[in-house]
């Protein structure tokens, strides 16, 4: 059996080059570190979903139909996503040409004290992705790999799935902006204008 290759990116820098190409996408982040991921460098179209575990996909299915205009890029962690294949089947059933879902997978549950997930026990995100029928399904190991999917990501004309190896490297918590209330409110505004709420 040939050995499989680990992950060896270090995510902030994932999250660094992901950030540099989103130009005016929507992105819809995980709970978790992919919230201090993308905190380091706030936005107001970054809809930050802290706790709701299995549910960014969603809700990033439930944008992308309702801005088809808008490109919606979805940026999670591989123990969301083994909560989420439900979500897969169902994303790849409605296919809204508009949507990219980004795994940043360290192959560790990071949340809850780095239990390894399913992914170093043979389980392939991507493999799910494309059995569950989205176009584009990829697994990226390197930065060149990396730059190579960024218009992709971020410019792409259909659906698309990338499982994003990175490191076990920890960061500490960088919590910028929690308040969910305002974190809604303010993404709705930036996205449909003040007025749509008076």
């Amino acid at each position: 059996m040939a050995e499989r290759k680990q992950g060896t990116m270090d995510r902030r820098e994932v999250v660094a080059d992901l950030i540099k190409g989103r130009g005016d996408a929507l992105i819809v982040t995980g709970l978790g570190s992919t919230c201090y991921d993308f905190g380091t460098q706030d936005h107001p179209n970054t809809y930050y979903l802290w706790g709701g575990m299995g549910a960014a996909a969603m809700l990033g299915l439930g944008l992308a139909l309702a801005q088809p205009s808008r490109r919606v890029v979805v940026v999670t962690g591989d123990g969301e996503m083994l909560m989420g294949f439900g979500a897969f089947a169902t994303i790849g059933a409605k296919a809204p040409k508009n949507l990219s879902l980004v795994v940043i997978d360290n192959e560790h549950y990071s949340e809850t004290g780095m239990q390894p997930t399913h992914i170093g026990r043979g389980v392939s995100l991507e493999g799910v992705a494309k059995a569950c029928s989205f176009p584009s399904a990829q697994t990226i190991y390197s930065k060149d790999e990396l730059a190579k999917a960024v218009p992709e990501i971020f410019g792409g004309k259909g659906l698309s799935f990338h499982d994003i190896k990175v490191s076990t490297k920890r960061y500490p918590m960088s919590i910028r902006l929690r308040d969910g209330a305002h974190i809604k409110n303010r993404f709705r505004e930036n996205l449909l204008g003040a007025k749509a709420f008076d």
